[in-house]
C-alpha cells in the first residue's frame, strides 16, 4: 500500500531514461515508523539510485514480511523475529568495499564539492535503528547496489498506535509572509513548498545560489531563507546565508543539511537567527519550525 501510493511520484523523480519494477507484499504487517519519515526515506533511496545511474538501468523496490531464527538474524545484526522489510535495488555503477563501509557516516558523499551533498544515508540509518529496526547495503562494482532495511512487526491494533502530528495541526502563516525555498533536488524542493502553500505562506524557489541572490537582491518581502547547505554552481548554503544577509541584514535563515550540524557551524556556532534542520524530517516539523523561526521563537 505505500509503495502503491507513492509509485507515481517515485516514477517522475527518477524520470523516463529508467525502470521501476515494483514487487510489493499482499498484506504486509505494521510496523511501528512514522509514515512521514518512512515515506521521505524511500524517496531518498530511489533519488540516490537514480543518481548511481547517470546513463539509464532500473530500480526494484520490493517489500516483504520476514521471520528470522538465531542465525539469520545474526546476518544481519537484529533480534530474532518478525520483521517488515523494505528493499531499493539499482543496477548502476555500484561501490568499492571501502565507500561502502563509510556510507552511513554523517560526514561522508561521494559527491564532489559544490555538487550538492545528495541526501544522507545517514539519516535513514538514524530513523530505522531508532524503530527497533536495521540497515544494511550490499553492492558491486558495475553491477549495482541493494539497500535493507527491516522493521520489527507492530504486535497489536492499528488505532492503538500513537497517531503523529498532521498538517492540520500546524500554526499557520500571516498575511503576506514569504519564504524563499533553495535546493537542487527538484523532488525536496517541490514538498517544502507543498507545505508552504498549504501553510498559507507565500513561496519563492530557486535550484542554486546564483538564483537565490537575485531573488534576493530584488524588493520582494522575504521572511524567511530555507536553504539546503550542498548547492551546485560554486556556493554553498552557508555562503549563499552569508551573502544574503550583505544584502538583508536580518534575514533569518534554516539551514536543511544531510551532513552533521558543524558542517554549517561556522567556528562552533551559528549566528543569531539560523537554525539547522537534518534530512529526513516529517513535514509538518518543518512547517512548525518555520512558524516558530518567523515569531524568533526557538
Amino acid at each position: 500500500m505505500l509503495i502503491a501510493c507513492m509509485e507515481d511520484l517515485i516514477r517522475r523523480t527518477i524520470g523516463p531514461s529508467l525502470v521501476l519494477e515494483v514487487a510489493e507484499t499482499e498484506a504486509l504487517w505494521m510496523t511501528p515508523v512514522d509514515q512521514n519519515q518512512l515515506e521521505n526515506a524511500l524517496l531518498n533511496l530511489c533519488i540516490n539510485a537514480r543518481d548511481a545511474m547517470p546513463k539509464g538501468g532500473r530500480v526494484t523496490i520490493e517489500t516483504d514480511n520476514c521471520v528470522f531464527d538465531d542465525r539469520e538474524a545474526g546476518e544481519r545484526d537484529i533480534d530474532a523475529g518478525q520483521y517488515v522489510s523494505l528493499s531499493v535495488t539499482d543496477t548502476g555503477v555500484g561501490m568499492t568495499p571501502d565507500i561502502l563501509a563509510r556510507a552511513f557516516e554523517p560526514f561522508f558523499t561521494t559527491k564532489p564539492l559544490g555538487s550538492g551533498t545528495g541526501l544522507g544515508l545517514s539519516m535513514i540509518y538514524g530513523l530505522v535503528r531508532q524503530s527497533g529496526g536495521q540497515m544494511r547495503m550490499y553492492s558491486e562494482v558495475h553491477r549495482g547496489t541493494t539497500v535493507a532495511i527491516y522493521l520489527p512487526r507492530f504486535i497489536g491494533e492499528a488505532d492503538s498506535a500513537p497517531e503523529a502530528a498532521t498538517i492540520t495541526d500546524t500554526p499557520r502563516a500571516k498575511p503576506g509572509e514569504t519564504v524563499l525555498v533553495v535546493d537542487d533536488e527538484d523532488l525536496v524542493r517541490d514538498l517544502m513548498l507543498e507545505v508552504l502553500n498549504d501553510l498559507g505562506y507565500a513561496s519563492l524557489q530557486a535550484d542554486d545560489g546564483a538564483s537565490a541572490l537575485k531573488i534576493l537582491k530584488s524588493n520582494t518581502r522575504i521572511d524567511l531563507l530555507v536553504t539546503d547547505v550542498g548547492l551546485p554552481g560554486g556556493m554553498n548554503g552557508r555562503q549563499l546565508a552569508d551573502a544574503a544577509r550583505q544584502l538583508r541584514t536580518d534575514l533569518k535563515v534554516l539551514f536543511i543539511t544531510g551532513y552533521a550540524e558543524n558542517a554549517v557551524i561556522n567556528h562552533g556556532y551559528l549566528e543569531s537567527g539560523m537554525q539547522i534542520m537534518t534530512k529526513a524530517f516529517q513535514m509538518d516539523a518543518l512547517g512548525i519550525k518555520i512558524r516558530a523561526m518567523i515569531e524568533d521563537k526557538d
